[in-house]
């Protein structure tokens, strides 16, 4: 039977699990935006931030004697693999992945909400610390995607209208 810190570590793991994925979708979409630099420059942002988030969960697993799941990150990322071919097949791909994104923003910081309650509960104040830092960092991106979709909408739905323009990406 988990304890928890058993819990406590399994949902490190899938946090770590969950930025692997994160990175995979947010590079596969920013690799493919065109009309939309503003947007692309801010992706590009946060797969760096999603990068040293990975990086940092790993570290605290480590430190609190654990390994990654190499399975857990494996079907993370084929899971945003399969996201992004279908992402890349949609007419409206700049929508429907802003969409999935901020969708995926809440799942994080509800993930990171918890993590800092078992961190607390853990009595381990550095991965607390980690986690309350990466909290802030998906509030913001999650908060810029809020600020900016009905921006993002109204112009693809001008590009839609204007004969040439590539208003999918």
């Amino acid at each position: 039977m988990p304890d928890s810190n058993d819990h406590f570590m399994d949902w490190l793991r899938d946090a770590h699990a969950m930025e692997e994925q994160a990175e995979q979708m947010l590079t596969a979409m920013s690799a493919r935006i065109e009309t939309y630099p503003e947007v692309k420059q801010r992706l590009d942002q946060h797969i760096e931030e999603t990068r040293n988030q990975a990086a940092l969960i790993a570290q605290c697993i480590q430190r609190r004697g654990g390994d990654t799941s190499t399975v857990k990150d494996v079907t993370g990322k084929a899971m945003a693999m399969m996201h992004s071919f279908t992402a890349a097949m949609s007419s409206d791909e700049i929508i429907k992945g802003s969409m999935a994104s901020y969708a995926f923003e809440h799942f994080e910081i509800a993930s990171y909400k918890s993590l800092i309650v078992a961190a607390e509960v853990a009595g381990d104040t550095e991965t607390q610390r980690v986690c309350q830092a990466i909290l802030v960092e998906e509030e913001a991106m999650a908060k810029w995607l809020a600020d900016n979709m009905p921006i993002l909408v109204k112009r693809f739905l001008q590009h839609a209208d204007t004969p040439g323009l590539s208003e999918k990406r």
